[in-house]
């Protein structure tokens, strides 16, 4: 039964990060489900990106105000603020990457995980 609690709160917690990309018009939003895969490092992927740094650090802002306002939770670790070309806010079960258009398309991390369960979401 935890587990399935862990589960549930890990969907949540995606969910309420895809809300905080769609609040700042973060493009192309995916979620990755990793749940079955063996060697996978959370539950969930949430990826987008923007056009400027300074979207980039909008949305990554926006992820961190609504899941502390459901959740009361920080991010575990958070990395890539300084420049805003691929901010990364890890929540354990759920890792929320956040690229600036061009650093996406470089690092694929999309093609890594081909094995993963894809859910697309529209722009706000």
């Amino acid at each position: 039964m935890v587990k399935n609690k862990a589960l549930n709160e890990s969907a949540y917690i995606s969910e309420l990060a895809i809300y905080g990309i769609q609040e700042k018009k973060g493009n192309e939003i995916v979620r990755l489900d990793l749940r079955n895969i063996l060697s996978s490092v959370s539950d969930y992927f949430v990826i987008c990106h923007a056009d400027s740094a300074t979207q980039v650090k909008a949305i990554a802002n926006s992820v961190e105000e609504e899941i502390f306002k459901a959740l009361n939770q920080e991010p575990w670790r958070k990395e890539g603020l300084e420049y805003g070309e691929w901010i990364l806010l890890d929540y354990i079960n759920v890792v929320v990457h956040i690229f600036r258009t061009d650093k996406r398309e470089f690092y694929g991390v999309e093609e890594l995980w081909g094995d993963a369960e894809f859910k697309y979401y529209k722009s706000a």
